[in-house]
């Protein structure tokens, strides 16, 4: 067992603070969903959720999971690239599972944050915080 989180403490790491990520994010969407929906379209809420959410996630990433020391304007920047693909991932997703598929926000937003979860990981370990070889 001791061999298996000392091969994957990263990946355990990432799931951590992704877990407290993902719980800030749906809670900022949710939250914000709840107060403006009645004025603002859910895809300007959505919008607004992710730069929220973002430096979050980014410090937790970059101190807690990834490590990293120095480069900060150049990870922040691909962190966001990163998030962007995300974003866009979501911003068609969404209308889709509610439109089309008729599911409940919350439920939408919930399935699109469990799948761009892996994706995430795999980009910003190879590209967001990638040292210099």
């Amino acid at each position: 067992m001791k061999q298996f989180l000392i091969k994957h403490e990263q990946k355990i790491r990432y799931l951590i603070i992704g877990g407290w990520n993902t719980l800030f994010g749906y809670g900022v969407f949710s939250g914000l969903y709840f107060w403006l929906s009645g004025n603002i379209h859910y895809l300007v809420i959505l919008s607004l959720s992710y730069i929220i959410s973002i430096t979050n996630t980014y410090i937790g990433y970059k101190l807690f999971v990834f490590r990293t020391k120095g480069n900060i304007l150049r990870e922040y920047f691909r962190f966001y690239l990163v998030y962007g693909v995300s974003f866009l991932v979501n911003l068609a997703s969404l209308p889709f599972l509610l439109e089309i598929l008729h599911l409940n926000m919350y439920v939408a937003q919930a399935l699109i944050t469990l799948l761009t979860v892996i994706g995430s990981y795999v980009l910003h370990k190879n590209f967001s915080f990638k040292g210099k070889k």
